[in-house]
């Protein structure tokens, strides 16, 4: 007998999809995965990735049972022990190290792997409560987060995406949204036969580029000269809004004596996009005035990346764009949520913070460790992490300088112990491998980064084996360690309950009895919505151009003069379905990497033909397809593949630097530089 349950996909992904789970109740087996058609964002459709969520589920490296190791770190030989064996063990290791080292000798390492809050974000209350580091989570979102608060202010969120059809104008920048926000996608096509011009800027063609009216290619890390060369031609020609400027912006006599020095023509020079091309797609968006900027956090991932986003956010406060539905600027909605965190992760723990912004608030009286330099923090790091509980993410494919991440994870010395749903690369190296629950086996609130939905999941399923949720497991813990924190040991139910205890308009009537029996319920946003119609979330209530952002450019350097980018596949959500056959097959069994001809030419290498790729942390193999999609000088790896199928075992971040970004201490992914060297 197959029965139907409603849930929220907790993948890191704008959308946070409403699900329909086909369950066989005799075999306790997922056998499908759908969208649910009443979800006016979701709209009956899940994406390629989401409908393969069984094979996921019920996949011969799921971990079943606590494992201890029996072999070196890096085998992945472990040998079954009981959870209570277990439990006591990790509980007496970890008294060791706080008792010997101090309690900032344990670290967590933790990011998106389930964006429900209670498995998510408050599993950080047991390391609040026994003083553990914190980690800063800066791997994504961090600077885009910076540029937009320092323009726009905090909480975060832009135009509401069920408004898009309205706008007249829509860049796409520096977002595939086809593969990384699917269910936008229903909206633009709305947006286009309401007479929508729908412009994609990226340095490589990729799908959303073909969806597009217009695709152009621009240097990685330019956007911020083109940003302001638009800027340029709308000043003028007397495009801007004087009126919005005066009312709802400050700083803008700065801003404007910087955009007057970057005509089209010195732009050309620096982006490689035509002046002429500036000129019209300035003066149509600024024209349309119910404008539309989609951006991403992954445009952010240079050196300069928060300042190129800050210069491409003015853009619609500069024609006054969010005056008119539809128009605006969308890099997130989580801002929107306005939910009660007070309790959440520990937050009421930390002494001496500040009131919290997001998800989280860092303890600012403990050490931080950045979690883009883990490598740096697991081998050079004074004194030493003693243990490290890895959680919703696999560091050691995801992390920059693979090599150093490796060598961290291969210390005797240190304890690591690893919650996970698939035996990953970072598995291999754990102590203590504990089974984690999916988000069909606990129950768990979900916000959104696409939308202004919030959602509630029951537990669907029974646990396969003696998985166990990752709240379980450090309640267990806490309670081995004598901690009577009450929050420690909160069910889903009861945090739920404590983040809707909140008097925000935006929340009035939404209770968690709603929420089990509606499954998702719209926030009480106004409609329109026009959040900085008159002003923004900053201090002073303005719109801020000051400090006019500079242009910091990715720059090649002479023995590695490409720059190798590494965005998202379409079969891929960062390391989550690296090890699902069928989607390892969708991309083609491989990571192949696009390289431009006039680059294959230079280089000596041959579509269909293995090269080396080499930066000045080392090297990795790839099949080469020789394609005009990226531009000249920018050779592209889509997606983050697991280490197997590569052809020389190596991940792609063996190559990436720990190097932060100008603003919000990100990660630049995007800034690789490497060469080529032909194989024989």
């Amino acid at each position: 007998m197959l029965r139907q349950a409603r849930v929220t996909c907790p993948l890191d992904c704008p959308d946070a999809c409403s699900l329909l789970a086909s369950i066989d109740e005799a075999t306790h087996t997922l056998r499908k995965i759908e969208g649910d058609p009443r979800h006016p964002i979701t709209q009956g459709f899940a994406c390629v990735k989401t409908y393969r969520y069984p094979e996921r589920h019920h996949h011969p490296l799921r971990p079943l049972y606590p494992l201890r190791r029996v072999g070196k770190k890096g085998e992945g030989r472990f040998e079954r022990v009981g959870w209570e064996e277990a439990l006591d063990d990790i509980a007496q290791r970890l008294r060791q190290v706080i008792d010997q080292h101090g309690p900032e000798a344990v670290l967590p390492y933790h990011y998106a792997g389930t964006m429900g809050l209670h498995q998510y974000a408050h599993p950080l209350a047991f390391f609040r409560a026994i003083g553990a580091s914190e980690l800063d989570e800066t791997i994504c979102a961090t600077a885009g987060a910076a540029a937009w608060e320092a323009t726009y202010g905090a909480p975060r969120y832009g135009i509401d995406p069920e408004d898009v059809p309205k706008a007249r104008f829509i860049f796409l920048w520096g977002i595939n949204a086809l593969h990384t926000h699917t269910h936008l996608t229903p909206f633009l096509k709305a947006a286009r036969q309401n007479g929508a011009q729908i412009v994609h800027i990226d340095p490589y063609e990729n799908l959303t580029s073909r969806f597009a009216d217009e695709h152009v290619r621009l240097r990685p890390g330019s956007d911020g000269a083109l940003a302001y060369a638009m800027a340029h031609v709308i000043l003028r020609e007397g495009l801007h809004d004087e009126s919005y400027l005066e009312r709802a912006a400050q700083g803008f006599a700065e801003y404007r004596a910087v955009a007057e020095a970057w005509p089209p023509e010195r732009a050309e020079a620096v982006t490689g996009v035509p002046a002429a091309t500036i000129e019209r797609l300035a003066l149509a968006f600024a024209r349309a005035k119910a404008s539309l900027i989609r951006t991403s956090y992954g445009m952010t991932r240079h050196p300069g990346g928060a300042s190129a986003q800050r210069a491409v956010l003015l853009l619609p406060a500069l024609i006054g764009a969010w005056q008119y539905p539809g128009g605006g600027a969308l890099l997130t909605t989580s801002g929107a949520f306005p939910l009660n965190r007070t309790y959440l992760g520990g937050a009421h723990l930390l002494k001496g913070a500040h009131p919290p912004k997001g998800y989280f608030r860092p303890n600012p009286a403990v050490r931080h460790v950045n979690m883009t330099q883990l490598g740096t923090a697991l081998t050079r790091l004074e004194p030493p992490i003693r243990a490290l509980f890895v959680f919703n993410a696999n560091p050691l494919v995801v992390a920059p300088h693979t090599e150093r991440v490796r060598q961290g994870l291969a210390r005797e010395d240190l304890f690591t112990v690893v919650l996970e749903q698939a035996t990953t690369e970072t598995a291999l190296y754990a102590d203590y491998l504990l089974p984690a629950t999916t988000f069909l086996e606990h129950p768990d609130l979900y916000t959104a980064y696409g939308h202004f939905y919030l959602s509630w999941n029951e537990a669907v399923m029974p646990p396969q084996g003696q998985a166990r949720p990752n709240t379980w497991v450090f309640a267990e813990l806490a309670r081995r360690l004598g901690l009577e924190e009450p929050t420690l040991y909160w069910s889903a139910e009861e945090l739920a309950r404590s983040l809707l205890d909140s008097s925000h308009p935006w929340l009035e009537g939404i209770t968690l009895e709603r929420l089990k029996a509606e499954g998702f319920l719209r926030l009480n946003t106004p409609r329109p919505f026009l959040p900085f119609k008159d002003g923004a979330n900053t201090p002073s209530g303005k719109v801020r151009f000051d400090p006019p952002p500079p242009v910091i450019l990715t720059e090649p350097q002479a023995e590695f003069p490409l720059i190798l980018l590494t965005p998202p596949a379409k079969h891929f959500l960062n390391s989550t379905y690296g090890h699902i056959e069928r989607l390892v097959q969708g991309e083609g069994g491989e990571p192949v990497l696009l390289v431009h001809p006039q680059d294959a030419a230079a280089y000596g290498v041959q579509d269909g033909k293995r090269v080396r790729i080499r930066s000045p942390l080392g090297a990795v193999v790839r099949k080469v397809r020789v394609s005009p999609a990226p531009m000249p000088g920018t050779v592209v790896q889509e997606g983050t593949w697991w280490e197997a199928p590569a052809p020389d075992g190596k991940g792609i971040n063996w190559l990436t630097s720990e190097q932060l970004t100008d603003m919000g201490a990100g990660s630049t992914f995007h800034a690789n530089p490497v060469r080529l060297e032909a194989l024989d």
